[in-house]
């Protein structure tokens, strides 16, 4: 994105944004497991993961039950620093 520093999880797309919820709610999802559970399109999701991973918030590994497939969870080292952002933002709004 042109223009932009950082891109954070509050400047992404509503999709990307119900596909985080989902993992955090249901821990490790293959692609049709977020599908099944956010009842958006696999199109939608895929470009969801996409913008995720771009920012570092999804790690992709592979699904041992079905190589054919990926598996996609929540990367914790990136939501931890996140959380930081947002605490730290919150006590500069306060003084």
């Amino acid at each position: 994105m042109a223009g932009t520093d950082e891109e954070g999880l509050d400047d992404l797309p509503p999709s990307a944004k119900l596909v985080f919820k989902v993992l955090e709610y249901n821990g490790s999802l293959t692609q049709k497991g977020i599908v099944e559970e956010s009842m958006l399109s696999a199109r939608t999701v895929r470009y969801a993961l996409e913008r995720l991973e771009e920012i570092g918030i999804v790690d992709e590994d592979v699904y041992f039950a079905d190589a054919r497939q990926n598996l996609y969870q929540l990367n914790e080292t990136a939501l931890a620093k996140d959380a930081d952002a947002d605490v730290e933002a919150a006590c500069v709004e306060c003084d």
